[in-house]
């Protein structure tokens, strides 16, 4: 059996007729695809659709993309923050809390690790260069190669992720402006850049809760973030 892993979608236009669509990258069901699962793409819905939808699923994948509204996590925007996404954000919102009542294993993504946060209670950063000013590295490789190796992270050996990827240090690519600032209820940082930003969480109390802050779908030659995809389809069968 291939678990059915969801996969919300964002929306687009498209560029010769200007006609909006659904979609994500074709990386993410890739990556997905790879290591046994199924994937199915979820288009922004209420919440009555969004339930008959959720209750086919083995696993929720959070993806990358846009800036979480900052209403969400109780502040304004400021000027560098995206414009936001209103219906992706009602719907990832809405299906990550019932994943976690449900306790479905979560791989979460980039903007997937900072939907999770801002779901347990946490907080971003809303534009890391302005508002992190401790940090010597640059986070946002946008224009590079997807899979250009930005930096090394550190990960806590004490944690299922090192478990998972079978080292404690490894180099990621980097492609994101906000950050987990505040940490969210339950939610445990096992994994930080050299400057201190978060790059992977997960929650204890959950049997597959993990999110990292880089693109490891965009990584198909890594080892690691090919495990990483592995253990998340296992955690679903």
């Amino acid at each position: 059996m291939h678990p059915i892993i969801g996969i919300p979608c964002y929306t687009n236009v498209r560029t010769d007729t200007g006609r909006p669509f659904y979609g994500n990258n074709q990386t993410y069901v890739h990556a997905v695809l790879r290591a046994g699962g199924a994937p199915l793409l979820i288009p922004p819905a209420p919440p009555s659709t969004l339930e008959a939808i959720a209750a086919q699923l083995d696993g929720l994948l959070l993806s990358g993309g846009g800036d979480v509204n900052p209403s969400h996590y109780g502040e304004q925007a400021v000027e560098a923050c995206g414009v936001p996404e209103s219906d992706r954000d009602e719907t990832e919102l809405w299906l990550t809390r019932w994943a976690l009542d449900r306790r479905l294993p979560i791989l979460g993504i980039c903007r997937g690790l900072q939907v999770l946060n801002v779901v347990l209670g946490g907080s971003l950063y809303q534009d890391v260069p302005t508002q992190y000013d401790r940090s010597p590295l640059r986070h946002d490789f946008a224009g590079e190669v997807r899979d250009y190796i930005a930096h090394e992270i550190e990960i806590n050996p004490d944690s299922k992720l090192a478990d998972i990827m079978g080292v404690t240090r490894d180099g990621v690519n980097s492609f994101h402006h906000q950050a987990l600032k505040e940490i969210g209820e339950g939610l445990r940082v096992v994994a930080t850049a050299e400057d201190g930003m978060v790059e992977g969480a997960e929650m204890p109390g959950q049997p597959f809760v993990v999110a990292v802050q880089y693109h490891p779908e965009a990584l198909p030659e890594s080892v690691t973030s090919q495990r990483l995809f592995a253990a998340f389809v296992a955690a679903c069968q």
